[in-house]
């Protein structure tokens, strides 16, 4: 099993199950939260116009970090990298869509700005480090050591309100695809 490449994905990791904690959220409106950016911007979800997709994650991992134990066993934790470079890798076909996209984690701004800049992210990777927005949603968490990180899951939103969410993700590398695939079909 390959637990330091974070790159690739583990074959034996737990598959995670639907346990309906994001059921409520289709429908709902978001709220007016503003989260920083990497870029330095304050940017408001709730008051995006048009379409834009936003994958949540626990955290990102950092190649020079020590191993985090039992991180592989919990399910759904292991994939932020893998989700994100996929991200990236259609973000061609997301702006042909003409959706926006950003990802959204409880790590600190200066976190996701290096792994932004590690993986050539051209979106930006929003900080909730507060739960806000997560609290304000009622986005699923959970505890690792005395970090309390979101469970992975997506949204598409349109001119603010949630129409599609995407939960469990798995396998995250994957999540891009399956997202473009719904948005192809369903008039993005």
């Amino acid at each position: 099993m390959n637990t330091r490449n974070l790159l690739v994905l583990p074959d034996d990791l737990p598959v995670p199950e639907d346990d309906g904690a994001c059921a409520h959220l289709e429908g709902m409106n978001l709220p007016s939260i503003a989260l920083a950016g990497t870029s330095g911007a304050e940017i408001n979800l709730g008051l995006e116009g048009g379409t834009s997709v936003v994958y949540f994650y626990p955290m990102t991992g950092r190649p020079d970090a020590p191993s985090m134990p039992g991180w592989n066993d919990i399910p759904g934790a292991r994939g932020c990298t893998p989700q994100s470079c996929s991200f990236r890798d259609h973000y061609p076909d997301l702006l042909d869509l003409g959706v926006g996209v950003y990802g959204v984690s409880s790590q600190s701004s200066e976190d996701q700005k290096e792994a932004a800049r590690r993986l050539h992210l051209p979106f930006e990777l929003l900080s909730d480090c507060g739960l806000g927005l997560a609290t304000a949603l009622r986005l699923p968490t959970f505890q690792y050591n005395s970090l309390r990180l979101i469970k992975r899951l997506t949204l598409v939103i349109k001119k603010g309100s949630i129409c599609k969410v995407f939960y469990p993700v798995f396998p995250p590398d994957e999540n891009a695809a399956n997202v473009i695939s719904w948005l192809r079909n369903n008039d993005a």
